[in-house]
C-alpha cells in the first residue's frame, strides 16, 4: 500500500492543478480551488487504475480531508 505521501502525488496529478498547491493529509479538500466534479472524476479513475478499487462519487462527498479519501484505499 502507498503511504500518504505517495498517494498524495497521485492524487496531485489526477485533479491536475492548475497551480501548485501544498497538499498534506490535513488538507481540507473544499479549500481546494480545482476540487470540483471533474477533479472527482479524476481521482475516482486513479483509484480504478492504481488500486483497483471502486470509489464512488458518494464515497468522496463523505470526505472532508484528503486523508479521508487516502482511507478509501483500504
Amino acid at each position: 500500500m502507498d503511504t500518504l505521501e505517495q498517494f498524495v502525488e497521485k492524487f496531485s496529478n489526477a485533479v491536475d492543478f492548475q497551480d501548485a498547491v501544498e497538499l498534506t493529509g490535513d488538507t481540507d479538500l473544499k479549500a481546494l480551488p480545482e476540487w470540483d466534479s471533474l477533479a472527482a472524476l479524476g481521482v475516482i479513475i486513479m483509484f480504478d487504475m492504481e488500486y483497483d478499487k471502486v470509489v464512488t462519487g458518494a464515497d468522496l462527498v463523505k470526505c472532508k480531508y484528503l486523508r479521508d479519501v487516502y482511507q478509501l484505499i483500504g
